[in-house]
């Protein structure tokens, strides 16, 4: 086999996108072993804060990507900070209010077809059937195995679930499309995530911190740190300069199977049938967007 196919294969377009879907996966395990009385927006902040800065400082085409950058595009670069602080600052109350399962699904479950929508808006083209049926195969399979064990539904909360789609839909296309103009993907990554460390700051500051002083505090903040924000990203960024923003939110839908997967094997949970058909159906949606991607 071709190396420039293997290459192209592992190292740019969906591959790269699962890699890092697998270590988001991992997010919900990390956090469950946080002190108590620890505050899931403060973790969010922290590791926002510390990833951030990571993915800003150790990637110098992100230094000098602003200006690098036409008027039209600081502005994206701004707008894709806002979006990526914008995640934590829904995703966390919406799981207070309406539980993990359900947040979880209606975030990631609206997140490509935001995508696909904010796409067509801007002017990049309508989404293909075959995106839209893998996509709606994948969400319906995620449904099926989050909810397997049923789940109750706050409007508020589910609401603010989808605004953090929103939000996770709005950068992965800014993203995308920076790197589709010719600037790095680590750079673009660096630049909005470091412009976001910034800005959850206050978030940071308004919640107690007493917990980052303890071992298991800070081993979780740089598990999610530098595991489910620096790599993560740095994958992320890399499979979107072969892959549409619009198929990578589709693919990370495999972060629930990952996680619930986890939650079997780590934590000793138990996964009813409609679950297991569930992620039997995602498994489906996914292999039919990265065989032909």
């Amino acid at each position: 086999m071709p190396r420039s196919f293997l290459s192209a294969r592992l190292l740019d377009g969906p591959m790269p996108i699962l890699a890092a879907a697998l270590l988001w996966g991992t997010t919900g395990t990390a956090g469950s072993l946080a002190p108590g009385g620890a505050p899931a927006a403060g973790i969010g902040a922290a590791a926002l804060l510390l990833g951030g800065l990571l993915l800003f400082l150790t990637d110098r085409a992100a230094w000098g990507l602003p200006r690098a950058c036409r008027a039209g595009e600081r502005w994206l670069l701004a707008l894709g900070a806002v979006g990526v602080v914008g995640y934590p600052l829904t995703f966390y109350p919406a799981v207070t209010r309406t539980g993990v399962a359900v947040a979880t699904v209606v975030a990631l479950g609206s997140a490509p077809v935001f995508t696909g929508l904010l796409g067509w808006l801007a002017g990049q083209g309508r989404p293909s059937g075959r995106w839209a049926g893998a996509t709606g195969l994948a969400v319906l399979g995620c449904a099926v195995l989050v909810l397997g064990g049923g789940g109750e539904v706050d409007l508020l909360g589910a609401l603010l679930a989808a605004l953090s789609g929103l939000s996770y839909a709005g950068y992965s296309l800014i993203g995308g499309r920076l790197i589709a103009a010719g600037h790095p993907s680590g750079g673009v990554m660096g630049a909005m995530f470091g412009a976001a460390a910034v800005l959850v700051l206050p978030v940071l500051a308004l919640e107690p911190v007493d917990w980052l002083g303890t071992v298991r505090g800070t081993a979780v903040v740089l598990h999610l740190a530098v595991i489910t924000t620096y790599l993560a990203y740095r994958l992320f960024g890399h499979g979107l300069r072969r892959t549409t923003a619009q198929t990578a939110t589709t693919l990370t839908l495999a972060e629930p199977a990952v996680a619930a997967l986890l939650g079997v094997a780590a934590l000793g949970e138990h996964l009813p049938a409609a679950s297991w058909c569930g992620l039997a159906l995602l498994a489906v949606g996914l292999l039919a967007l990265t065989a032909a991607d």
